[in-house]
């Protein structure tokens, strides 16, 4: 897989250095493109930002260093990369694991990080954009998204988790929240491990681990049990 990343502050990208997205680039299960945004705009200022149309605080994000960006990208040059093309921002559609799944399936894909007020909706329009958020709130700029979900499918390549189970058995994988987990010692300030973990008994644990799982996502994430329904 290629990640190509378009962004004013390339070395947060030096993140991607560590960890499991770390691990896979070393294996060679993915590569890192990351582009600063700034060696394409206008040579004499350098200028990617500008005074929004109609007024109104903020700066907006020009078009035409996404668009060259993106471009340069391209083999042969001046067409549209291959694959997907996100664009970090909280107006975006609410990104979910399926999106996580479906990501580490492509062979190349390009994120664009978003910064200030906005970016210019002409990029969106352009470069057929697909609009990504993490949730319901908002941060200083789309770089933290961007390592986020990159993190997030990156770990999905076979290989890239040496223990497929470990993944599988995570939250969201199976549509629910995983259960709480437990290690050594036993007993710590007197708060005890479940004594079935404890039993060696691999039916009643699968039982009490998928019953956990239930009731946290019951609990806390019950839309997630209605989406289920309404797939049915």
């Amino acid at each position: 897989m290629r990640i190509n990343i378009v962004t004013l502050f390339p070395t947060v990208f030096d993140a991607l250095r560590l960890s499991i997205p770390g691990r896979a680039a070393e294996a060679g299960l993915v590569e890192y493109r990351v582009l600063d945004l700034r060696d394409f705009a206008e040579r004499r200022y350098q200028a990617v930002d500008d005074y929004p149309y109609g007024g109104g605080a903020g700066m907006v994000l020009k078009p035409e260093p996404f668009f060259a960006a993106v471009e340069s990208l391209a083999e042969p040059p001046a067409e549209r990369p291959g694959g997907t093309l996100l664009l970090m921002s909280a107006r975006g559609r609410r990104y979910r694991h399926e999106d996580a799944v479906r990501l580490s399936l492509e062979s190349e894909l390009t994120v664009l990080c978003g910064h200030y007020k906005d970016v210019d909706q002409r990029v969106v329009d352009g470069l057929g954009v697909e609009e990504i958020s993490l949730g319901d709130f908002v941060v200083s700029g789309g770089e933290v998204a961007a390592l986020a979900i990159i993190d997030s499918f990156v770990r999905l390549l076979p290989g890239a988790i040496s223990d497929h189970e470990s993944a599988s058995t995570d939250s969201f994988y199976e549509g629910m929240l995983s259960p709480p987990s437990y290690t050594r010692p036993p007993v710590f300030r007197g708060m005890e491990v479940p004594a079935v973990l404890r039993s060696g008994d691999h039916a009643r644990i699968a039982a009490w681990r998928q019953e956990q799982a239930e009731r946290l996502t019951r609990e806390r994430r019950p839309d997630m049990l209605d989406d289920d329904e309404g797939r049915q």
